[in-house]
């Protein structure tokens, strides 16, 4: 939970409900007196690894510090269809208002956290690790890459800000990959490491003669990545991207590359089907 509880969070949960909630929630405020009480449950209609109960927790609060949210699971635990996530007791104006906001975090976030377990789970005999990227949902970032760390995968960088990536489009303007890593080994703070994206076995050869940290292998072939870790041997680590799935994943990992980024994980999530459920008095 200290992970989340942050200026950043409160602020991204208050603004969702500002959206959805607008001048005021009509239905629920014609239907329920002010001071009725009720009792709710929140429930997986499918197998996932839950992610994002604390966020869903923070929604109720948000509108009403005096609900009580009971927590039955903690983010990473796997769970069965049919199992309650959380039992809440409380105003039901409050319980009402906020149930579409807290599914859409823990059903999007549960969706990423599963996805990544999968990956994770795929190539859990290789030294691989399974990384992100910044496709994410704008301004939910922080909420995305949470779900990727409780899936077991772990984060590339958040930003432009906390990583050097030197992409297609940055060679270009650089004049090449030497320019480019040259450029940015001279501005960029001493403390991050250089990463540069090749498509080739020629460029991934410059971009060692060069000294880049991390190369990222752009949807090589197989046979492609398996001559990379040979010519690297060790000089760099090497990242395998692009056209990743479950389907293909433990063949890139078996090629001996360093990490394997999934932009899917983020961007093309299927959340988890949950709901919540008034109980009768």
């Amino acid at each position: 939970m200290s992970e989340l509880n942050t200026l950043v969070v409160w602020e991204i949960i208050e603004r969702a409900l500002r959206e959805d909630i607008g001048s005021g929630d009509v239905t629920t405020d014609a239907i329920c007196e002010p001071d009725q009480v009720g009792r709710a449950v929140i429930r997986t209609k499918e197998p996932c690894v839950v992610a994002g109960v604390p966020i869903a927790q923070m929604v109720f609060e948000t509108l009403d510090s005096q609900l009580r949210f009971a927590s039955r699971v903690r983010d990473g635990d796997r769970l069965n269809a049919g199992q309650i996530i959380a039992e809440l007791d409380g105003r039901l104006r409050t319980i009402l208002t906020g149930e579409r906001i807290a599914l859409n975090f823990l059903q999007r976030l549960s969706g990423i956290a599963t996805a990544t377990a999968r990956y994770v789970e795929a190539v859990r005999d290789f030294s691989v690790k399974i990384l992100d990227t910044r496709k994410t949902a704008p301004g939910l970032r922080i909420f995305d890459k949470y779900a990727v760390r409780v899936g077991g995968g772990q984060n590339h960088r958040m930003g432009l800000y906390d990583g050097v990536l030197i992409k297609t489009n940055h060679i270009r303007a650089a004049g090449g990959i030497a320019k480019a890593i040259e450029r940015a080994r001279r501005s960029a703070p001493t403390t991050l490491r250089i990463e540069v994206e090749v498509k080739n076995l020629k460029e991934l050869q410059e971009a060692l003669d060069a000294g880049a940290d991390i190369i990222m292998l752009d949807n090589m072939s197989l046979e492609e990545i398996r001559q990379a870790v040979k010519i690297a041997h060790g000089r760099a680590l090497l990242e395998a991207s692009g056209g990743v799935n479950l389907e293909n994943v433990r063949e890139i990992a078996a090629t001996g590359v360093d990490f394997i980024s999934v932009g899917a994980l983020t961007h093309s999530v299927k959340a988890i089907d949950m709901h919540l459920e008034v109980l009768a008095p």
